[in-house]
């Protein structure tokens, strides 16, 4: 018998001593006087147990089968222990997604910067007069005072001695001192030929334009390609250096432009 089945037959012994006692009672008593308060019974049930007649506690284990319902708190008890890897996943994968929009947007500025600056170069860049002309567009010096009065004949001369990159790179920075300081085109220190180009379409006259291409091929092909154009097809550029990139042409077409306003 468990613990449970002998405390069970104490307070029965403990009520039916009570019981008997109230038969005890003598017969004139009213039905008030019979009747017993709960703190009775409890101290009759505390001196009852008290009795050391009786026998005392014992504590028992009994092997069961397990019930189902035990059988699947296990499963949720572990699905529990990983609820932080979850948080910690779902986290992660939060901030990655925040640090992909901040990432595309970082993109998108510069992709507007960039778009601006075409923008600018296509439509001629700065008014001239607003900036200090550069001295140098990259490595290359194209102060009028650092030139040859006749680029294209010292270019030639140049080529002709078996200079030839010098020669080059002399027509090359005539060109830039000839747009910049002749021809308003606004190259910065930092232009490539590619944005050279672009700028220079902007100011020149087709055939001048053409001209200038053709000089920008010929000086990429040594300076980029490892290989030298035809000795014809450089000594034609320095033949035509002062036709289309002349100083005193620039100043001429300028007062022209300037007599064709006034007269208007």
């Amino acid at each position: 018998m468990d613990s449970v089945d002998m405390r069970g037959l104490r307070v029965a012994v403990a009520v039916l001593a009570v019981w008997a006692a109230s038969l005890m009672l003598p017969a004139t008593a009213t039905a008030a006087e019979t009747v017993l308060t709960r703190e009775q019974v409890q101290a009759a049930a505390d001196k009852v147990r008290a009795d050391p007649n009786m026998p005392g506690t014992r504590t028992e284990k009994k092997l069961r089968f397990k019930e189902r319902d035990e059988e699947e708190e296990e499963p949720e008890k572990k699905t529990d222990s990983l609820d932080w890897l979850r948080d910690f996943v779902r986290a992660v994968a939060e901030g990655a997604r925040w640090l992909i929009w901040g990432l595309a947007a970082l993109a998108l500025a510069w992709l507007a910067v960039r778009l601006h600056r075409w923008i600018r170069v296509r439509a001629g860049g700065a008014r001239p007069g607003k900036a200090l002309l550069p001295s140098h567009v990259g490595s290359l010096d194209i102060r009028p005072e650092s030139l040859p009065d006749d680029i294209g004949n010292a270019a030639a001369g140049l080529w002709q001695r078996g200079q030839h990159r010098p020669a080059l790179s002399l027509l090359y920075r005539g060109a830039l001192s000839r747009l910049v300081h002749a021809h308003a085109v606004p190259v910065r220190a930092a232009s490539t030929e590619g944005e050279c180009v672009v700028l220079a379409s902007t100011r020149l006259s087709p055939d001048a334009q053409a001209f200038f291409v053709r000089l920008i091929e010929a000086w990429q092909l040594a300076a980029y390609g490892g290989r030298l154009p035809s000795t014809a097809q450089v000594l034609a550029i320095c033949g035509e250096f002062d036709l289309h990139l002349s100083a005193k042409a620039a100043a001429a077409e300028l007062d022209d432009s300037l007599m064709k306003g006034a007269a208007a």
